[in-house]
């Protein structure tokens, strides 16, 4: 009489308690997927003598996304593992988002292992200082993943060198009627106003020069010539005369374009001052309007400003400048960083400005049930998972990252409680099969 099959049984449920046990410890664990254990029956000459455990199966099923509020919590929605550089230089993948910044700017997990991504492009070249400046770089997407870093740089300052403003002039405007007039120097060295500037509207706006100082531009505007759709800008800071120029609208309205719709309503102005420079565009066609030599702050280079009025009507309607953007900025400390769902991280700025510093990478695997586990919420890749393919968030097969959220164990916990009392039965009927064939055995020894 053999004991194999109840033996066979007993192993096969002590796994799958095992199993359970882990399941249920982990439930609370960040980024945890719970395993399955396999079971198959096992013959010897079409007898059955037992079962095994075939497999122990990893179950890679999205957890639910739990929101945290911390910046550095981050959660992959879909697909993906984090690729992550253990101190010893080895490679590993996690589903564990709980990441912090070290004070050299690494951004780690609890064990000290290294996110990766892809980082800055260190060969760039570019016309603008910080863009040439390598913690102000773009990021290099598709390069060889590397430790990602948070440069604690100061972004520098740049020169204000283009305005868009987008304003509606009031149609109903009549030339040399309801005028305001202003009385400015014609330049730096004029001791008192010597210029006349009338104007139906102005607005104004702060443009920096190279070291960030604030400068305040106004513009005015003023509509000229009878029965006349053209207004003439001039443009003043600190009190001086700039330059001029003017705008020309069309019968509907808008701003005068070519057919194929390029801004060619800017022209010279009639002002004998004259100071601004009007040329076309030579690939376009576009007429471009630029003022140059704006002093800036001390020891500051002086600014040019090229204008531009894309979208700008002559409706009749109160005049208003709908929205005005400028390309400058003073200089900023860095305040703090967010990750976007494409796994950016931004560096945000006290002067408002945000750069990246590089973007998370995520790796997907043909077979992920043949990676190894390694604890600490690490795997690592085999010949069973095959080689890993990475990409940004939100490509191809890959998940999006959701910042200020963490993916909690996909252990139902209530499934495995269950589990484990139908294991537990089923340990307690093997035993009691070896109990009755040791009675049977008893039995027999006492004939």
């Amino acid at each position: 009489m053999s004991f194999t099959t109840a033996v066979a049984g007993l192993n096969a449920q002590s796994e799958k308690l095992n199993s359970a046990g882990n399941n249920i410890a982990n439930s609370q664990t960040v980024g945890y997927k719970r395993s399955d254990v396999l079971f198959s029956d096992v013959f010897a000459a079409s007898r059955g003598i037992g079962v095994q455990v075939s497999d122990v199966r990893q179950n890679f099923t999205q957890g639910s996304i739990e929101s945290t509020g911390r910046n550095l919590d981050l959660a992959i929605s879909g697909e993906g593992f984090y690729r992550l550089e253990r101190p010893t230089g080895e490679v590993g993948y996690s589903r564990n988002g709980e990441f912090g910044i070290t004070a050299a700017g690494d951004i780690v997990n609890a064990q000290g292992d290294r996110l990766m991504g892809y980082g800055m492009d260190r060969g760039v070249v570019a016309d603008t200082p910080e863009q040439q400046a390598f913690p102000f770089s773009n990021v290099l997407v598709g390069g060889a993943p590397q430790a990602l870093n948070v440069p604690v740089d100061d972004i520098p300052a740049k020169a204000t060198t283009e305005v868009n403003a987008l304003l509606n002039l009031d149609a109903r405007a009549v030339n040399g009627q309801d005028l305001n007039t202003l009385e400015v120097k014609e330049n730096d060295e004029a001791t008192e106003a010597e210029v006349d500037v009338n104007y139906h509207f102005s607005n104004n706006f702060t443009a920096y020069d190279s070291l960030g100082n604030a400068i305040n531009v106004a513009t005015y505007f003023e509509r000229v010539g009878e029965n006349s759709n053209q207004w003439n800008v001039v443009a003043v800071t600190d009190g001086v005369y700039r330059g001029a120029f003017t705008l020309d609208f069309t019968q509907s309205g808008r701003l005068r374009t070519n057919a194929d719709g390029v801004v060619t309503g800017i022209g010279e102005s009639a002002n004998p001052a004259g100071g601004a420079v009007v040329t076309p565009d030579d690939d376009t066609g576009e007429t471009r309007v630029s003022i140059a030599g704006i002093p800036g702050g001390v020891d500051a280079e002086d600014l040019t400003l090229e204008f531009k009025f894309d979208g700008t009507t002559q409706f009749a309607a109160d005049s208003l400048q709908k929205e005005l953007n400028q390309d400058g900025f003073t200089s900023g400390a860095l305040a703090g960083i967010t990750v976007t769902e494409t796994g950016v991280i931004q560096r945000n700025f006290t002067n408002g400005e945000t750069r990246a510093a590089g973007q998370i990478a995520l790796a997907s695997f043909r077979n992920e049930e043949g990676l190894q586990p390694l604890g600490n919420n690490l795997w690592a890749a085999t010949n069973t998972s095959g080689l890993e393919n990475l990409g940004a968030p939100g490509t191809g097969r890959l998940g999006q990252i959701q910042a200020e959220a963490v993916e909690a164990s996909n252990v139902d916990l209530a499934s495995e409680l269950v589990d484990t009392i139908v294991a537990q039965r089923s340990y307690q009927a093997n035993s009691n099969t070896i109990s009755t064939q040791d009675e049977l055995l008893q039995t027999i020894i006492n004939l």
